[in-house]
C-alpha cells in the first residue's frame, strides 16, 4: 500500500470513529476531539471537517433516524470550535447545519444507530430522558452492547434455538441476536406498556417480522450445515409479550419455556432482584414435565456490588447454579470499556 493510500485509509477510519460515536450519542469527552484539533493544525483546507459533517449530521441516516436535537447542537458546536482554531475559510455547511438544528423541536423520542462490522446498522428509538414514565427501559444500557458483542462471537449458542429475553427494553441485544445468530424463535418481553410499544417499533424498523412463523421447520442440523440458507428461512419467529416478573404464572412458564433465556442490565435494585429470582426459579426449577432445561445468560453492569452480590446469594439460596464466563474479545460498539460488566451463565443445579 502506498503512503497516500495508507494516509487515506487512516483518515477514513478516523472519520468512521466520529460517525459511530455520533450515531450512538456518545458524550463529547469520548469523541476524538483532541486528535481532530491536531489533524486540523496541519491542514490548509476544510475537507476533513466536511467529510466528518457528511458522515454524521448531513448523512441520510441522520435525517431519517436522528440523534436528539440537544446532542446534534453540542456536536456541531464542538466542530465549529475546532474549525475556528484553524486559518481556513469559514465552512458554511457547518453553520447552516447548526442553524437547522437550532430551529428544530426536541422530540420525546430520539434515535441511536449501532453499526455492525458488516456495515449494517441497528436503528433504535429511545427516550431522550434516562428515566421516563417511571421506567429505565426506554434507553439502551452498556451491558446490552457487551452481550451483543459476545453473542455475535458465539452465534452457535443461539443457532436454531428458542430464546426468551427478560427486560428487553429498547431491544438492542435481541435484535442483534435475531439478525446475526439465526435463532429459531425469539420472544422479547418487558412489563411497561410504553416500552413494549417502542420495542415493537424498533423491531419493525430493523426489517424483522413480528408474529409470523417464517422459520423453515426442517431438520435444523441439516440447515445449519447449509451455508446457502435463504434469508427468509433464517428469519426467526418473533413475538413481544408483557411479562411482570413478580406475577409469572405456570401457564406463562409453559407457554414461554425456551432453550435459552437472556437478560441484560436488569440487576439495579434489591426489590427487582427478588422479583427476578422468583421468575428465574419458575422458569428453571418449576417446569414439572422437565421437557427441556433452559440456560440463562445474564450480563450486568456492576454499579452496586452489594446488590449484585445479593443476587448471586439469592441464586444459591434457591439452588440455581451460576458461573462467570469470558466476555467478548472484539470491539464492535462504542461504549466505556472501563465499566465493569460481568456475564453469568445460570442453570438449574438439580
Amino acid at each position: 500500500m502506498s503512503c497516500v493510500s495508507a494516509a487515506w485509509s487512516q483518515e477514513q477510519d478516523f472519520v468512521r470513529s466520529f460517525q459511530r460515536s455520533f450515531f450512538t450519542m456518545r458524550r463529547m469527552d469520548c469523541l476524538p476531539l483532541a486528535e481532530l484539533e491536531e489533524r486540523l493544525k496541519n491542514r490548509k483546507d476544510s475537507t476533513l471537517l466536511q467529510h466528518i459533517l457528511q458522515q454524521t449530521v448531513l448523512h441520510p441516516l441522520c435525517h431519517k433516524y436522528p440523534p436528539s436535537v440537544k446532542y446534534r447542537r453540542l456536536f456541531l458546536a464542538e466542530l465549529i470550535k475546532k474549525h475556528e482554531m484553524t486559518r481556513t475559510e469559514p465552512l458554511d455547511d457547518l453553520y447552516d447545519a447548526l442553524g437547522e438544528v437550532l430551529r428544530s423541536e426536541e422530540l420525546e423520542i430520539c434515535h441511536k444507530n449501532y453499526f455492525l462490522l458488516s456495515g449494517e446498522n441497528i436503528k433504535l428509538g429511545e427516550n431522550v430522558a434516562i428515566i421516563s414514565e417511571g421506567t429505565t427501559g426506554l434507553v439502551t444500557w452498556e451491558a446490552a452492547l457487551f452481550f451483543a458483542e459476545w453473542a455475535m462471537e458465539n452465534s452457535e449458542v443461539f443457532n436454531c434455538r428458542s430464546i426468551l429475553e427478560l427486560g428487553s427494553g429498547t431491544g438492542l441485544a435481541g435484535i442483534i441476536v435475531c439478525m446475526t445468530c439465526a435463532p429459531k424463535q425469539y420472544t422479547f418481553s418487558d412489563c411497561h406498556p410504553s416500552v413494549l410499544q417502542q420495542l415493537r417499533k424498533n423491531i419493525l424498523n430493523n426489517g424483522l417480522l413480528l408474529n409470523l412463523d417464517t422459520w423453515n421447520p426442517k431438520d435444523c442440523e441439516a440447515e445449519l450445515k447449509n451455508k446457502n440458507l435463504s434469508e427468509e428461512n433464517q428469519r426467526p419467529k418473533i413475538t413481544v409479550v408483557g411479562l411482570e416478573w413478580s406475577e409469572v404464572t405456570q401457564e406463562q412458564v409453559a407457554e414461554l419455556q425456551s432453550d435459552i433465556i437472556i437478560a441484560t442490565d436488569v440487576i439495579y435494585d434489591p426489590e427487582v432482584v427478588l422479583c427476578l429470582i422468583s421468575a428465574l426459579e419458575k422458569f428453571l426449577i418449576s417446569n414439572e414435565k422437565k421437557e427441556r432445561c433452559s440456560v440463562v445468560y445474564l450480563a450486568s453492569t456492576i454499579r452496586n456490588p452489594e446488590t449484585y452480590h445479593r443476587f448471586k446469594m439469592e441464586l444459591d439460596g434457591v439452588g440455581i447454579g451460576h458461573q462467570v464466563i469470558t466476555g467478548p474479545t472484539s470491539k464492535v460498539f462504542p461504549y466505556n470499556r472501563a465499566t465493569k460488566i460481568e456475564l453469568l451463565k445460570i442453570y438449574n443445579e438439580t
